[in-house]
């Protein structure tokens, strides 16, 4: 092996020479740590997210083709790009020189709010434009696989990045008409006559103005790594302190290498084991990269047999050849090629196609692989090779994987090439794969079937191979030998899917859970197996051709449509304009500043937190003694050093302790802190940490436990009644009773919590990603006994927060700030991804058990909610989420009678906190469920009995508030309207009668929201603003901007209560020595809160400056300023607000809840395969009413962000705990929020036209919250669509279907013949793998 031990490369254009490479070191790391590059962000650490895409650019010396690549950052070791080029975000752009076209339409299409995950997207939009500069429709949908965003609900993005789409360039420098007159011509509506006033104008974005794209003018690859291959044609070997790693140019090489190191890991992307080490607490002192050894990298083309890849072509290599294969031979020839390439689509995101190793597939043997299936049933042919044995070829056939992640290649050989053979014309092979989400997600069951025919339709040969329901890949052989000779017909389907039974069992408790679906599945899949060779050979029943179709990505489009600004209203009054979000070029250039973003500082340390691992036992030992023994490590800390008194803490109650004492009552409880010198010491130092635990009973885990063993917080059982529900449900005509369960949702912010302490002399200055800087002020001062006035918090901005970040952050900032406390040196810390979900907890999982009076007609006269929320191990803010749901359980409906109750549920899982919602969408749920009821036993359409049954102005809900400026009807109204609701139903049904596999679904809902928070004493802010002599404005105020756009807005709010032009306004930060006392930003109120205290004190300022304005009328506002300031006038005003008449009292039942309502509807039409589960959301039509929107872009934003956010709570986010309350789902990987192909194809938002709200600033309304819920139109669509599947099964009535809808409840509530083969197991028969908290 070569000598070199100098990592050679380039990052953005400058050369980069490490002399002491550790391979442990990502690419990630590196740039953020050594070159300070700190646009690409951390945000899963397993490939899933996106956050820290990057472009690496090789030069291939064969075809001396560039490459230019979208990579993973966290995942790629930085040994791995030696003699490459890595472009960063900061590379191609900055707000103080020249945008990227890419930054530049990201940020002026409305694309970024909180921003953490813009970076990534940007360069996965740049990475394909560098390789091709005028992508087509597919190219951009296939970019962003990789990719997540949790707040903008994709939309924007989409819509932005479309301008660079073929023929969308030139479309968007045709000149504009300079007229402002509509590109419709003669047919603009104003000129149709059918125009209202102030109604839609332009678009949100105007793309004439964006700067024209000239690839061009992009950098160039470096000149060096062109002209000289030196830095490819050698061996090279970096040794760090761990890990060895190799780069071996021959095969010979390669092969002595894995002689003399069998267990050393082959790495090309470094996909499988980087998760391995990360996760898993793998070590690998060994690793081999044989990227460069060209019988691995090969591709040819062998003549009657297939194509034979090298083991280490790249996915994306191998999907660009077989596709070339499909172009140019015989469709009959490239049947196994084409399952293939349509898998591939599917798998993983493009970053990780483009590193990942088809060998590396193939070795790691996942269960689930996503191509294992298909080489088992396709047969493919491998090749290794060992120093010792030389070259031998292996067939992958039912004795290839040995076990579990094993196969029958021996530890010192290595794959060095697969062969996919061509098919001929009577061989039909199709694959599938279900998965939670369709992009960018791992199998449930996947499957490949490879059947020929004789001539006389007989089948000659059949394999067929399973994903997901065994240990290994596997094949049916038994069911394949039993159908050899037999006719393809229907009795050898019957016969089939009995042998498939037999043969493939799974045991109710085996993991992965959803057993009867995965078994249905194998049912499901071979049927449309069945179907598909059916429809070749011409025979399949017109309704059953739907089971042979797949989903696929529907065009996408979308209208906003708002009232604009006047046309008198002056130009530097803001409110009401697209302004973009303040931070979006900065956030979309890398330059935004997160908190772990802040530069290292002399002297600084790192904090890993110890987390507890089990749910309910006591501490018998704490030994941090190896952790102290490792070099570099500073310091332990756990509850020994605090008193039991300082030790608590809690948002409500202080019934949390910083570090357990003695008990711990959930995993993720944190027990102690390691402080050392860096990120990587300290958390190998914590995993170290040895705890000892006496494992105690009962483990309470679901909201079922809870009841059983009667665990409740007692002291929280919120109760409402209006009039006499018993007796109005005796005189009712009718009554349903029903229940219903809502799982959790975990917020999945891309920015994890993160703290950075700096000790200053008495003070203590604390830099915190939270939504609550005063209450993380407060604690740390109770915790190292100082006043209030020696802790300053500051908030620059937050990476997402949804509520996860408004009391969970003091999990990681007490323990920081104690390290730094005591150790007086500046200590950081930012969890990963996995130790944030397990530790910080999610939305509360409910329950609600409800009884119902109502008449024929649907009007409903009564109705009994008992609810049930599962807190976890602490009260948090669970109590207060049970407020806001027993004031919601109603949604939007009159109802007379009502009576209903919350318990606050005591379990051993991590502490349920705020989120988004705070209670409203559960409690929205369990009413939509009985409004479904008693449509359903009246034979009625839902949206009729909910029309009858809306609130209407003036009415009262059962709180005794009366609704005020009550729009609910003319929301509903134009979501119908505008909808087309009546023929889209028609058209669903006429649907539905055609096809039986596949189901359409239409459901519209209303949504009404309380704003304010139920607590009074919060419902209050203040706001600081400075003049400075020079005109400009500075602005501090109690809310911190997590992507909202808050700062935005306050900005626009205040250019019109300044009301004078060319004022420079400014908001820095959130800190709370400039605001005192704030109350979080939550309850949907930042806007309405702050936005008045500005007011308040801008009206004390221009009061001030009125007379120099007097006696100065023609001035212009710098000479007033000016005038005032050498006048000795204070220049300087705080502002407050109070909300007026609010504060419920819970013991007279009197008092104002809420300050006011936010209204809304929502119809959504979706699609389901009543075989898979799976499903697609075909249009959504939103009306909201936010009265005179401050900012309808950032506004209109939210809305589909919320929406977006609730469509995942209702159908793909799933929180999967095991009985013993392990969280399985903690990382994209198992836990999937919607990803960019998941948006409804078509999206349409509206805001609702004249309805001012005289109770907020400018008439405005807020908007966070009250979106999300309109998602469940979503789930009720779904159910609809189930509905209809149900009754071609001859099943009719009402149904119960949990939330979230996800493919595998979908699926088993379709039942039909093929799911009755698997009834569910007694329970206390076995013990799940799974349980739904």
């Amino acid at each position: 092996m070569g000598d070199n031990t100098r990592l050679v490369f380039f990052v953005n254009g400058r050369k980069v020479v490490e002399e002491n490479a550790d391979p442990e070191w990502t690419l990630l790391y590196y740039l953020r740590n050594k070159l300070g590059l700190c646009g690409t962000k951390l945000g899963c650490a397993e490939g899933g997210c996106g956050a820290c895409t990057v472009m690496v650019s090789k030069i291939d010396r064969i075809s001396r083709q560039i490459s230019h690549l979208a990579v993973n950052a966290c995942l790629a070791p930085v040994c791995s790009v030696h003699g490459q080029a890595v472009t960063t975000v900061e590379g191609i752009g900055s707000s103080r020189g020249r945008l990227s076209a890419v930054q530049e339409r990201l940020a002026k299409s409305h694309g970024s709010q909180c921003g953490f995950c813009t970076p990534g997207i940007v360069m996965s939009m740049y990475a394909l434009l560098r390789a091709t500069p005028t992508p087509d429709p597919h190219q951009l949908e296939v970019a962003f696989q990789g990719n997540l965003c949790r707040c903008t609900g994709y939309r924007p993005i989409l819509e932005g990045f479309r301008t660079f789409l073929e023929g969308h360039e030139c479309a968007r420098l045709a000149t504009p008409p300079s007229d402002g007159a509509c590109a419709k011509g003669d047919q603009c509506c104003r000129r149709l006559g059918n125009a209202t006033t102030n109604d839609v104008t332009a678009k949100l974005v105007q793309p004439h103005h964006f700067a024209p794209y000239d690839p061009s003018q992009e950098p160039i690859f470096p000149p060096e790594l062109q002209l000289d291959d030196a830095l490819d044609v050698h061996s090279v070997t970096f040794k760090g302190a761990r890990v060895t790693w190799h780069r071996p140019t021959r095969l010979e090489e390669l092969l002595t290498l894995k002689q003399q190191h069998p267990d050393a890991r082959i790495v090309v992307g470094n996909t499988e084991v980087g998760v391995e080490v990360k996760f898993k607490n793998c070590h690998y002192p060994v690793l081999i990269q044989p990227s460069l050894v060209p019988e691995l990298t090969q591709v040819e083309v062998l003549a009657g047999q297939g194509v034979r890849f090298g083991a280490a072509a790249t996915l994306s290599q191998v999907e660009v050849a077989l596709k070339r294969q499909q172009a140019e031979r015989p469709e009959a020839e490239t049947r196994v090629f084409k399952a293939i390439t349509d898998m591939l689509h599917w798998f993983a995101g493009k970053q990780i196609r483009n590193v990942a190793a088809l060998g590396g597939n193939i070795m790691t043997g996942s269960p689930i692989s996503d191509l294992n299936p298909i080489f088992l049933a396709a047969g493919c042919e491998l090749e290794v090779a060992s120093a010792s044995k030389g070259r031998r070829r292996v067939r992958m056939d039912g004795s290839f994987f040995t076990g579990y992640r094993k196969n029958v290649v021996a530890p010192d050989e290595i794959l060095l090439s697969v062969l996919v053979p061509f098919t001929r014309a009577n061989q039909h092979f199709v694959a599938f794969k279900q998965a939670k989400r369709r992009d960018d997600d791992i199998a449930i069951v996947n499957a490949a079937f490879n059947l020929t025919l004789d001539q006389n339709k007989k089948v000659e040969s059949l394999q067929v191979a399973f994903g997901g329901m065994a240990p290994t890949t596997i094949l049916a052989a038994k069911t394949s030998a039993a159908l050899q000779g037999r006719e393809w017909n229907d009795q050898t389907l019957e016969a089939a899917l009995d042998l498939l039974v037999s043969e493939i069992p799974l045991h109710p408790g085996a993991p992965g859970g959803m057993i009867q679906f995965r078994r249905s599945l194998t049912l499901s899949f071979f049927y449309k197996f069945y179907l598909t060779v059916q429809q070749t050979l011409g025979s399949v029943p017109e309704e059953a051709l739907s089971a042979t179709r797949q989903f696929q990505s529907l065009p996408i489009k979308s209208a906003q449509y708002y009232e604009v600004v006047p046309e008198d209203q002056q130009l530097h009054d803001l409110v009401g304009r697209n302004v973009t979000h303040l931070s979006g070029i900065k956030q979309a250039t890398g330059e935004a500043v997160y908190c772990d973003d802040i530069p290292k500082v002399a002297g600084e340390l790192y904090l890993a937190l110890v987390l507890s691992t089990k749910a309910h036992a006591n501490l018998r030992k704490v030994d941090p003694s190896a952790a102290l023994a490792l070099e570099g490590v500073h310091a332990f800390f756990s509850a020994q050093d605090l008193s039991p008194e300082v030790n608590k803490h809690g948002a409500i109650i202080h019934d949390e302790e910083i570090f357990v004492s003695k008990t711990v009552t959930s995993q993720g409880q944190v027990i102690g802190a390691v402080v050392a010198e860096d990120q990587l010491i300290a958390q190998r130092a914590a995993k170290l940490v040895k705890v000892e635990y006496e494992e105690l009973t009962p483990v309470i885990i679901t909201i079922d436990d809870a009841i059983r063993e009667n665990s409740f917080f007692e002291q929280f059982k919120p109760r409402l009644t209006k009039n006499d529900f018993g007796a109005a449900l005796q005189k009712a005509e009718h009554q349903l009773s029903g229940e219903v369960h809502m799982g959790g949702q975990d917020h999945f912010y891309l920015e994890t919590h993160c703290t950075f302490a700096l000790p200053k002399e008495e003070e203590l200055e604390i830099y915190c990603s939270t939504q609550n800087p005063a209450e993380i002020q407060k604690l740390v001062a109770h915790m190292v006994g100082v006043p209030l006035n020696r802790v300053t918090c500051r908030v620059k901005r937050i990476g997402g927060g949804f509520g996860g970040k408004e009391s969970r952050g003091v999990l990681v900032a007490l323990p920081v700030a104690l390290a730094a406390h005591k150790l007086r040196r500046p200590v950081r810390c930012m969890l990963d991804r996995d130790e944030d979900m397990v530790a910080t907890g999610g939305r509360n999982p409910f329950r609600g058990r409800y009884q119902v009076g109502f008449d024929s007609q649907g009007r409903i006269h009564a109705c009994k909610m008992t609810m049930f929320n599962n807190a976890g191990c602490s009260v948090d803010l669970s109590c207060s989420v049970m407020d806001r749901a027993v004031f919601h359980m109603e949604n939007a409906y009159n109802i007379p009678n009502i009576e209903t109750e919350g318990f606050v549920c005591k379990t051993n899982l991590p502490s349920n906190t705020a989120f988004r919602g705070f209670g409203g969408p559960q409690a929205m749920f369990l009413a939509e469920n009985y409004v479904e009821d008693v449509a359903t036993f009246l034979g009625k359409d839902p949206a009729e009995v909910r029309r009858l049954n809306l609130y209407q102005d003036g009415d009262v809900t059962h709180y005794n508030q009366q609704l005020d400026n009550c729009t609910l009807q003319r929301c509903w109204d134009e979501c119908e309207q505008k909808s087309d609701y009546a023929n889209r139903r028609k058209q669903v049904n006429k649907f539905n009668r055609e096809n039986r596999w596949k189901k359409r679904g239409l459901s519209m809902l209303p949504t009404k929201f309380g704003i304010a928070f139920t607590t009074k004493f919060l419902n209050q802010s203040g706001a600081l603003v400075h003049i400075y002599h020079d005109g400009s404005v500075l602005i501090s105020h109690g809310g911190t901007e997590m992507g909202q756009g808050l700062h935005t807005k306050m900005v626009q709010v205040a250019s019109r209560a300044l009301g004078v032009p060319e004022v420079d306004v400014y908001v820095s930060e959130t800190s709370t020595d400039k605001v005192p006392n704030t109350s979080p930003t939550a309850a949907s109120a930042g806007s309405d809160l702050n936005g008045m205290a500005i007011i308040d004190a801008c009206e004390v300022l221009l009061k001030r400056l009125e007379p120099y304005r007097a006696a100065n009328p023609k001035g212009k506002w710098k000479e007033w300023v000016s005038a005032a300031y050498f006048n000795r006038v204070s220049l300087s005003a705080t502002g407050f607000h109070a909300t007026p008449d609010i504060g419920f009292d819970w013991k007279t039942k009197t008092g104002k809840a809420f300050n006011y309502f936010t209204y809304g509807a929502a119809c959504a039409e979706v699609e389901v395969d009543c075989l898979t589960g799976d499903h697609q959301v075909i249009q959504t039509d939103i009306v909201m009413d936010l009265g005179e929107s401050i900012n309808p872009a950032l506004d209109i934003g939210q809305i589909e962000g919320a929406f977006v956010q609730g469509y995942g709570m209702f159908t793909l986010e799933e929180v999967v705990y095991s009985p013993q309350g392990t969280l399985y789902s903690r990382g994209p990987g198992m836990y999937k929020v919607p990803g960019f192909a998941d948006v409804p194809a078509e999206f349409n938002v509206s805001l609702l036209r004249g309805a001012p709200n005289p109770r907020a600033v400018y008439s405005s309304k807020a908007v966070g919250e009250p979106p999300l819920f309109l998602a469940a139109s979503v789930f009720f669509a779904i159910k609809n669509a189930v509905a209809s599947a149900r009754a071609d099964s001859g099943l009719k009535g009402a149904f119960r279907l949990d939330s979230p809808a996800t493919a595998a409840k979908i699926r088993m509530a379709c039942q039909d013949r093929f799911t009755q083969k698997f009834p569910e197991p007694e329970p206390g028969t076995f013990t799940p793998w799974n349980v739904t908290p």
